[in-house]
């Protein structure tokens, strides 16, 4: 047996750094969290902030997703923050509200027709929910007009009164539909909340207004629309000039993509044909009624064209070897003289043969038409340079609440929800816009009741005719500067026609200065426009 050893060894044996795992005494000179030692503090500190800075995230966070709860109704006139682009602000329309006050003097609902005047034109339609057989063979779980997808084809005489007698079946979530393009007075605009309530099953609703402008347009759900015009609640208008035009066939081509099939051309997957006569000059009226942008072109014979979005082209010229870029929900109007050979308009998977022995399909040209410089320069009957207001409407996309869900969803000037800019106008000003796009996808721009010229896509002046649009393509990175003149009172919305989108938050109002609206929005209300 060894010795023991002496004291001292002993003591070293349990000495820190000794050989010994047990710790020093907290109160022995030199440990960290001994009092007053400089550590102990800084430790507390760091956990203290550490602590504080978790709450504040909490807080914020939470607060965050309060501040985008919408009640379970509320006004259009209470959303977003008004935005008076630099003209006058009205009393108590400066922040949230828009409180009706004394500028509150006409109700949304007075802004019609003449009442007295009878219809020149007049149609019923019958919205319904059902499963049908689409022309090309396709079941599908549609919504309907009148038994048939799309629905009838309207045709009218600029300067004739339409009326449209909208009657709801079976479509559960109730239905409405929006005049796309044609600038009606706002009660006839058919934006479920904003300027009527959804018609339920069961009930009807009329619809009169002057077709003033001739064009291509087109009508559709207002009413969770992102999902009734997806699944068919759509159709043709047809405006027809006070002089009819110089054409042997005139025809529509509706483009549409219903669920779970290919695209399809007046509801037929595929090619379609439509007789004319070599040497026919024949107007095709190419109607986007998806949620993306497409383009058309023509094989087999050169083109004009005549108008976009139902205004005529000033001085178009003869095109040969372009396609040509289609808007989400815009209408381009092709004029093609048919050769002995035919003619095929065609559009990507789907076509239109002219005449008995149409070209076979061919890919897309490379180059696009450049609506900026085609054509000839014209009045535009006003000057932007001397705007009443001016806007910015930057479109973004960031992580955030809308109506309490989390998400990263659109923006507007880096806002979203409920405090998106509401832009203010009066009757009678000369507004500008500047539209720019950094969200990374394209965004078809669609202001309600109002036709808007391009004055310059990325600071380059429009140099052809004017390039009047109700619906505009942005692409990520570019910026648009475009106009028009607020002669048509109303609330109207002004929203990507991507209608997910317009779900997502890229939506909000154009709102006339002394115009309200008694409908409501909101999961109590019924009224869900996109």
């Amino acid at each position: 047996m060894s010795p023991d050893p002496e004291p001292s060894q002993r003591r070293a044996r349990h000495r820190p750094g000794a050989g010994s795992d047990r710790p020093a005494h907290p109160d022995r000179p030199g440990h960290p969290d001994r009092p007053g030692h400089p550590g102990r503090p800084a430790r507390r500190l760091a956990r203290l902030v550490g602590i504080l800075a978790a709450a504040a995230l909490v807080v914020a966070v939470g607060a965050a997703w309060w501040s985008s709860l919408r009640p379970d109704t509320y006004s259009a006139m209470a959303m977003g923050v008004a935005d008076p682009g630099g003209g006058p602000v009205v009393a108590g329309e400066g922040g949230h509200g828009h409180e009706p006050g004394a500028a509150a003097a006409v109700d949304l609902t007075t802004l019609v027709a003449d009442p007295a005047r009878a219809a020149d034109v007049r149609v019923e339609l019958v919205a319904r929910a059902e499963r049908i057989t689409l022309p090309g063979g396709e079941q599908v779980d549609a919504f309907t007009l009148n038994g048939s997808t799309p629905g009838p084809e309207i045709r009218a005489r600029q300067g004739q009164l339409v009326e449209v007698v909208l009657r709801n079946e079976s479509v559960a979530a109730g239905t409405t539909l929006h005049w796309h393009g044609v600038d009606v007075p706002a009660a006839m605009d058919g934006v479920a909340g904003v300027t009527q309530d959804a018609v339920p099953p069961g009930g009807s609703f009329t619809y009169r207004f002057v077709a003033e402008d001739a064009g291509s347009y087109w009508y559709h759900a207002h009413q969770v629309s992102h999902a009734q015009v997806l699944g068919g609640l759509f159709g043709a208008l047809v405006v027809d000039p006070a002089e009819p035009a110089a054409h042997d066939v005139d025809v529509v081509a509706l483009l549409h993509t219903y669920p779970g099939t290919s695209r399809t051309i007046d509801g037929v997957s595929g090619d379609i044909a439509r007789d004319a006569e070599p040497g026919a000059v024949v107007r095709v009226r190419v109607v986007n009624t998806d949620n993306a942008p497409t383009v058309v072109w023509v094989t087999g014979a050169g083109f004009r064209l005549l108008a976009i979005d139902g205004t005529d082209v000033h001085e178009p010229t003869d095109v040969e070897g372009r396609k040509v870029a289609v808007t989400a929900g815009g209408r381009v109007d092709l004029e093609v003289r048919v050769p002995s050979g035919g003619a095929r308009v065609q559009a990507p998977g789907v076509s239109l043969a002219l005449g008995t022995a149409a070209p076979p399909a061919a890919p897309a040209p490379a180059e696009a038409l450049d609506p900026l410089a085609y054509g000839s320069p014209a009045p535009l009957g006003f000057d932007p340079a001397a705007a009443d207001r001016d806007f910015a409407y930057d479109i973004g996309r960031f992580p955030g609440f809308l109506n309490g869900v989390p998400g990263i969803w659109w923006t507007i000037n880096g806002r979203m929800g409920g405090d998106v800019p509401a832009y203010r106008v009066a009757e009678g000003d000369v507004v500008t816009m500047r539209i720019t796009n950094g969200s990374g996808e394209v965004h078809p721009m669609h202001l309600h009741g109002h036709h808007v010229v391009v004055l310059s896509r990325d600071g380059v002046p429009a140099s052809g005719s004017p390039w009047w649009v109700d619906s505009l393509d942005v692409g990520h990175g570019e910026t648009y500067e475009v106009a028009f003149v607020a002669d048509n009172p109303g609330i109207w919305m002004d929203h990507c026609r991507t209608l997910p989108h317009a779900v997502e938050g890229l939506m909000t109002h154009v709102m006339y200065e002394g115009v309200s609206t008694p409908f409501l929005l909101g999961g109590g209300s019924g009224n869900a426009p996109e």
